[in-house]
């Protein structure tokens, strides 16, 4: 079945708002991040503070001003509570980072209650995914959703990342984008954290595409992991591992799926095809019945066929580009991050509130770095504000002298850097051409904005 295209940036932008949300401010965060129906899964809004010593390099940059302070990006993020960043911190002790944590709990809980409904996890379950997610009652863990469907009942999942709908192509309906501003010390200043919430309009409710296959299951529900241990996306694999076991851990704690304790086989996506082939075929060989991943969206693309066609979901975390929509995917790939209209129209209006005039776009070339380019330059544009220049990078070049120069030569009055790891680089280029963050307004994106980031950027120092 043809999925329909949605390509009207405001059927998506509807609702988009800041949030005048600091991470430390429990009650106002309270009164302006939750619906009524809101569950105890993000009622506590106050950041885990940080209590790791900081190196003597990292006082002293405090000291002087990082070079990085106040850069600031999107990233899919909603106020992560205590008790959730403890439990995650229990799995694993070195997190410095949690983008995306919150996404891979979800989407492992809402694949577990799929299979937990459909009462298999053959191919079948597939189609519980989206009806897990929206249209019923309301429940915020695996225990209280199993004791709905166990009465008879429809649970409506929401959990750590928001309140999750999918529409019938497998895409978020609603999302929470947090600002992230980096400090003195090149790394997240949580006190500076604001929300930017964005909800599509009734029109991208698609209408649900029918699940192709026949696989049968064996009565042992699997989950494997295609998330980044090496490569260029490394800073998000440690927060979005952590919440796929924390998931799993508590699936299993509350008896499990199919009467057996749920299985995770991990596997690292790296950050070519070929690797990610390589994991997917030994995935695929340990018979597990979802993928969750990958986190880049071209890593993605590179192994859907794969996956969906040996009638196995593919479930990704941190997706955004705009192709996967309208990818032929037999039903069997569904992602918890919202498409890049979504975030594009978020940074877009970051930059255009800062009252930025004249902006310049440095992309990577990829299906995310060019679609997410793409619609910040339209929207923009569509604000009447001047675009300078769009600058396309190969993320593997040894240096990126030459479209710094391009970008420092528009004279803009802000940069919008769309990258992953090697954005690190990019940003020193600019800081040695009086173009970095203390500059002008830098802008950056849920590729790049993290402390990973900053630990990048001081390690090449």
């Amino acid at each position: 079945m043809q999925k329909t295209r949605v390509r009207r940036a405001g059927a998506l932008l509807v609702g988009l708002a800041m949030f005048a949300a600091a991470c430390g401010d429990d009650e106002k965060a309270a009164e302006t991040t939750a619906a009524p129906e809101t569950t105890g899964a993000t009622e506590t809004t106050e950041a885990a503070p940080e209590t790791t010593e900081m190196a003597p390099e990292t006082t002293e940059a405090m000291e002087a001003g990082g070079d990085l302070e106040g850069f600031k990006g999107t990233t899919p993020l909603t106020p992560l509570g205590d008790d959730f960043k403890e439990r995650l911190l229990a799995v694993d002790p070195e997190l410095v980072d949690f983008n995306y944590a919150a996404e891979g709990y979800d989407l492992t809980m809402i694949i577990a209650l799929a299979a937990y409904k459909a009462n298999t996890d053959g191919i079948e379950y597939a189609s519980e995914i989206i009806g897990i997610t929206r249209d019923g009652e309301k429940c915020s863990d695996f225990a209280s959703c199993a004791a709905i469907i166990d009465a008879g009942g429809d649970p409506d999942y929401d959990g750590y990342s928001g309140p999750i709908t999918l529409n019938g192509v497998g895409d978020p309906l609603e999302a929470s984008y947090g600002v992230l501003t980096m400090g003195a010390d090149n790394r997240i200043d949580d006190s500076l954290t604001e929300y930017l919430p964005a909800a599509a309009s009734a029109d991208a409710d698609l209408p649900v595409v029918p699940v192709e296959g026949t696989r049968a299951g064996d009565g042992e529900l699997k989950i494997g992991t295609l998330l980044p241990v090496t490569g260029s996306l490394a800073f998000l694999g440690p927060p979005e591992i952590a919440g796929v076991k924390l998931a799993v851990e508590e699936v299993n704690a509350a008896g499990g799926v199919l009467g057996k304790p749920v299985v995770l086989v991990e596997g690292d996506s790296g950050d070519t095809p070929e690797f990610a082939n390589a994991t997917v075929d030994r995935l695929l060989a340990e018979n597990v019945d979802a993928v969750v991943g990958a986190a880049a969206s071209g890593i993605s693309l590179s192994v859907i066929d794969k996956i969906t066609g040996a009638g196995v979901v593919q479930f990704s975390p941190a997706n955004t580009s705009d192709a996967l929509t309208t990818y032929e995917d037999k039903g069997l790939y569904f992602r918890v991050a919202p498409p890049d209209l979504l975030q594009g129209a978020a940074i877009a209006k970051l930059v255009a509130d800062d009252g930025n005039t004249n902006v310049a776009i440095i992309a990577r070339n990829d299906a995310y770095g060019t679609g997410l380019a793409e619609v910040v330059q339209n929207t923009l544009e569509a604000a009447g504000i001047t675009v300078t220049v769009v600058k396309i990078y190969e993320p593997d070049a040894g240096t990126f002298d030459a479209e710094v120069a391009d970008i420092v030569g528009s004279a803009p009055d802000a940069v919008v850097v769309i990258g992953f790891e090697e954005s690190s680089k990019i940003l020193r280029t600019m800081v040695e051409n009086g173009a970095g963050p203390r500059d002008i307004n830098v802008y950056g994106c849920d590729g790049n904005i993290g402390n990973g980031l900053g630990e990048s950027y001081d390690a090449e120092g």
